[in-house]
């Protein structure tokens, strides 16, 4: 098959399993990255995740990633509920979205390993590898480049039909195809990310200082929570969607399809008092396969005690 089979056949086998765009870039190196990463970093926003500095190089070149690399397919899966447990819930704790479920990573893993599988099917000898936020690829970077969306003022990618809350993925392969080219950015005048931060994590449009987000202190940091943002968490216990919430175009977001990202049933039904009383029992249950593993028990009620 030549070059414009090949990449018609990718995007309809991507469609086939459930992403909501397929966008594709040349694997190259990320020139204009490179200094506003190492500004970034030279700044001090990367906080206490010290492995944002390890592989500085690997993150703006995937050639270094996988040997013979010719092509960036990246991918939009869809995580938006049929209902925001957040909402209205001025008595409870929130998690975000992207938690309700199964951990993503697994979820989409196993789908990427089905992707590629299939083009080598249907392409023959292609060689390559899938990343859902597992290694150093600089996925909103890619998928800029690739046409899947812009980056808003909270450096987060935004997408026309979509909005934000959706996972990206990166397939890396050794095969020829066909590149998107990146689009305009809709953000305009807009500042409800920057206006809404409780914690001023967004010191300039498209900065997002990491070592102020509360999904940083909530799910990243490891030690005791700085008391100069005690009051500032508006309830948010593991991750934290205000900067989304508040942006215009996720007035366009579409339930996903998805079983493994509905919640346990049991998850909308928790009040303040089932949080702060939280057994290991109650949270293997309700969490079982979920990211809010990632804190453990103890992390969850560090959070919980901090927010009282």
């Amino acid at each position: 098959m030549n070059i414009a089979g090949n990449t018609k056949l990718i995007k309809s086998l991507a469609s086939q399993l459930g992403f909501s765009f397929c966008g594709i870039s040349k694997a190259e190196f990320l020139e204009e990255e490179a200094p506003r990463l190492e500004e970034w970093l030279k700044r001090g926003y990367q906080g206490k995740m010290s492995y944002l500095e390890n592989h500085f190089d690997k993150r703006l070149d995937p050639r270094l990633l996988v040997s013979g690399a010719k092509s960036v397919i990246s991918l939009m899966y869809n995580y938006y509920p049929n209902k925001d447990l957040a909402a209205d819930k001025v008595d409870s704790y929130k998690i975000a979205k992207y938690a309700y479920g199964e951990d993503y990573h697994f979820v989409i893993k196993e789908k990427l390993k089905t992707f590629l599988a299939l083009i080598q099917q249907e392409v023959g000898e292609v060689q390559g590898r899938a990343f859902v936020d597992s290694a150093p690829v600089h996925e909103r970077a890619w998928a800029k480049k690739s046409g899947l969306g812009w980056i808003g003022k909270n450096s987060l990618l935004l997408n026309r039909e979509m909005g934000s809350f959706f996972f990206l993925a990166e397939l890396i392969i050794d095969l020829e195809l066909e590149y998107d080219g990146p689009i305009k950015d809709y953000c305009g005048t807009c500042t409800a990310c920057m206006d809404a931060c409780p914690t001023d994590a967004i010191p300039a449009p498209y900065v997002v200082d990491g070592s102020k987000c509360i999904s940083y202190f909530t799910i990243e940091l490891k030690e005791e929570i700085p008391t100069e943002v005690k009051g500032k968490f508006e309830n948010w216990v593991f991750g934290c969607d205000i900067c989304q919430d508040v942006c215009p175009w996720n007035r366009f977001s579409k339930p996903h399809q998805e079983k493994k990202f509905q919640p346990h049933p049991n998850l909308e039904k928790m009040t303040a008092s089932d949080w702060r009383e939280i057994t290991e029992d109650v949270f293997d249950r309700l969490f079982q396969k979920s990211a809010v593993q990632r804190t453990k028990l103890n992390g969850l009620k560090r959070n919980i005690q901090f927010i009282q």
